[in-house]
């Protein structure tokens, strides 16, 4: 062989593994695909996802799922972007786009979580509000190990402390200062709608104040006159509030059955008044829910535009702007119309 076919040879050969070497280089994006759906009326690791305390849940049929995407957790390679570019089920998009320049994917992910704790806890106000319980500043939980345990109770609302009138966190804390741990105060609440007086025990201080607590958690907004948990791991993220407000709800038994046995699921964040607001990726979790079975999604109303000539076969997507309208939608899906709002 001559000393030039020898040098071709050896050229193309290191082309070729060059080429291919390259496929395997990391990239500045990650891809992302659909998620697990969780069935908000079912089971976490054999714990009820939206569990009660001071009232029974009621019986509820079929699912109110909520979605999620998958993010790789790691840059993808050469190979990797261009499979995702050409799939049909994924979404390349560029790293910082998921996890914002300096910010760790550690710090990312803790924000996630938090947002997901926000978004149950406005969930919960914003059912409470649906289902027309008291609006004010009051209690949201008593813990067993509460030094007014027995005597306050979920639903709650101030009306005074010790004779001094109470309207928020700020003045409970000003009357709180001025008393001592052991201490017996009366109490003046509003209570299924009647004012009533109790005694309440001032707990000890929390680590490094000096205030007493009366063990219990407070909030401002709509209260439930019962305890709400949602226990869910693994997820994170805003945009499960909707699923976890209609969850709720369906499992008080106020509005007998929302899903009326059929496989529902949905996206969409929520504010203490029931605003829905947008999501990232409803594409993706669209094609998540119809997989898993979905007939009926719902979808934030400022979502149309990602929603519109993305819709998998055999899927209704019906657009939401709060959760009132989200609960009507059900009610007419139960009912059997048609006529539903599109985006």
């Amino acid at each position: 062989m001559s000393r030039q076919l020898r040098t071709l040879l050896i050229g193309a050969v290191l082309v070729v593994l060059l080429g291919a070497g390259s496929f395997a280089l990391k990239v500045p994006y990650v891809v992302l695909s659909p998620g697990p759906t969780v069935n908000t009326l079912g089971q976490d690791n054999g714990t009820d996802i939206i569990a009660f305390k001071g009232r029974a849940p009621a019986k509820t049929t079929g699912n109110l799922n909520l979605t999620t995407v998958s993010v790789q957790t790691d840059r993808t390679t050469v190979a990797g972007a261009i499979r995702g570019w050409l799939a049909s089920d994924e979404v390349v998009v560029p790293h910082d786009s998921v996890y914002p320049p300096g910010q760790s994917e550690q710090q990312t992910n803790a924000q996630d979580k938090q947002d997901f704790i926000q978004s149950q806890d406005s969930a919960t106000a914003a059912a409470a509000c649906e289902l027309k319980y008291r609006r004010g500043f009051g209690v949201a939980s008593v813990p067993a190990d509460s030094p007014n345990a027995g005597v306050l109770k979920p639903g709650d609302i101030f009306v005074s402390l010790n004779g001094v009138k109470v309207t928020d966190d700020g003045s409970l804390r000003s009357i709180l200062s001025s008393l001592k741990a052991g201490q017996t105060v009366p109490a003046v609440l509003i209570r299924s709608n009647l004012q009533i007086t109790v005694t309440v025990r001032m707990g000890p201080p929390a680590k490094g104040s000096t205030t007493p607590m009366l063990g219990v958690t407070v909030t401002t907004g709509c209260l439930l006159p019962f305890e709400v948990t949602l226990g869910l791991s693994g997820i994170g993220g805003p945009s499960a509030g909707l699923m976890f407000a209609l969850g709720i709800i369906d499992k008080s038994g106020a509005d007998n059955d929302l899903t009326g046995g059929k496989f529902i699921a949905g996206t969409g964040t929520i504010d203490p008044d029931g605003a829905v607001g947008p999501i990232g990726g409803i594409q993706l979790k669209m094609l998540g829910a119809r997989r898993e079975g979905a007939t009926v999604f719902l979808a934030p109303e400022s979502n149309c535009n990602d929603v519109r000539g993305n819709i998998p076969a055999g899927l209704t997507v019906i657009k939401v702007g709060t959760l009132h309208e989200a609960i009507t939608s059900l009610e007419a899906v139960k009912a059997g119309q048609t006529d539903l709002p599109h985006c």
